[in-house]
């Protein structure tokens, strides 16, 4: 099937493709009853804006880029970037600009996908995620001069513009609900050390627990459900078990769960069990878990809507997100006296 073209337009409407192209791009040249005619007609043919040739006429591709490093059928698995992704498309679905959305086997892909679509005009800005401790993508966006959206902490971005949460208000707020229930025994199970929400995250509830007289401890896993079992598992079978664990996401406290039910540990009667980022999976299980709840689409609309200014010219600057807050359910009570 042939796509509509401008000349198509301007046969119906009688005038030049010069005639077109001023209407098209609300350029003065045109009458208002021409240029409305001309929009008209091109809406009813279908016409659409070859982005490749708008690229090359005003450097603007139309579309912002997101790569993520983690295995495809994790990203299937886990809520958070499927309602950050969809706050996302939802916000430049009506400013009419495409996100493109790929999977990078590592951080140099990442790196080297980011150089090509610079090189290729095709994106517009980009987002960056999973945010590192000395992360090398800061220093080539900066380079590329390519605007950017963090979605994370400030503290990392190097002065790359950062959407972000208060984790440390998060962390302390799940320690204070512990302790309030008389728990002394406490543990996390996290995600990858050298991401900057996680070293965030597990200075506060630390320090929390410190300051609460609790003893807590800190065990590394992967965002998998396998890897939320096996840590389950691995602080379960210690001398000493925890009688609360926090989970960095709601994929591994769910399978964390199961792996303390397996072993003949009730929920929460022995264990209590918090997720990090609330999602439907915490409402199914049995017992309900008590999550820290945010509003993850949001989250990713507002992202969206600052690459957006960014694009136009806007100053780069940071943007904080309400705290998530304590969704109390019934995976958490006060400890028994094992």
């Amino acid at each position: 099937m042939k796509r509509p073209t401008i000349a198509d337009i301007a046969a119906r409407a009688g005038v030049t493709k010069a005639a077109v192209s001023f209407a098209l791009n609300n350029q003065p040249g045109v009458s208002p009853s021409t240029r409305q005619r001309i929009l008209e007609i091109a809406r009813e043919i279908g016409w659409q804006p070859n982005s490749a040739a708008r690229a090359l006429s005003d450097g603007r591709a139309g579309a912002f880029g997101l790569v993520l490093d983690r295995p495809a059928g994790i990203l299937g698995a886990e809520p958070f970037f499927m309602q950050l992704i969809a706050g996302i498309q939802g916000e430049l679905a009506d400013r009419h600009t495409a996100l493109l959305f790929t999977v990078a086997e590592d951080r140099h892909a990442e790196i080297e996908l980011y150089r090509t679509w610079w090189a290729q005009r095709r994106v517009d800005g980009v987002f960056m995620v999973d945010l590192r401790v000395d992360d090398p993508r800061i220093a080539v966006l900066r380079e590329l001069a390519l605007p950017t959206v963090v979605i994370g902490a400030p503290e990392g971005s190097g002065g790359l513009s950062a959407v972000f949460t208060d984790d440390a208000g998060g962390a302390r707020s799940v320690v204070d609900h512990l302790a309030k229930l008389g728990h002394r025994r406490i543990a996390r199970v996290t995600g990858m050390t050298d991401l900057w929400h996680t070293r965030i995250r597990t200075e506060a509830f630390l320090q929390a627990a410190k300051a609460a007289g609790i003893s807590a401890r800190c065990v590394t896993a992967d965002y998998t459900a396998e890897g939320g079992a096996d840590a389950t598992t691995g602080l379960l079978a210690g001398p000493q078990p925890p009688t609360a664990i926090v989970y960095d996401n709601d994929l591994m406290a769910v399978s964390g769960l199961g792996a303390a039910q397996r072993v003949g540990i009730d929920v929460p009667g022995e264990l209590s069990l918090v997720a990090w980022d609330d999602s439907v999976l915490c409402e199914l299980v049995h017992p309900a878990l008590t999550a820290l709840t945010r509003d993850v689409t949001s989250y990713g609309a507002h992202a969206a809507q600052r690459l957006l200014e960014l694009a136009e010219g806007a100053a780069a600057g940071d943007r904080g997100e309400p705290a998530s807050v304590l969704t109390r359910r019934a995976s958490t009570a006060p400890p028994s006296h094992r």
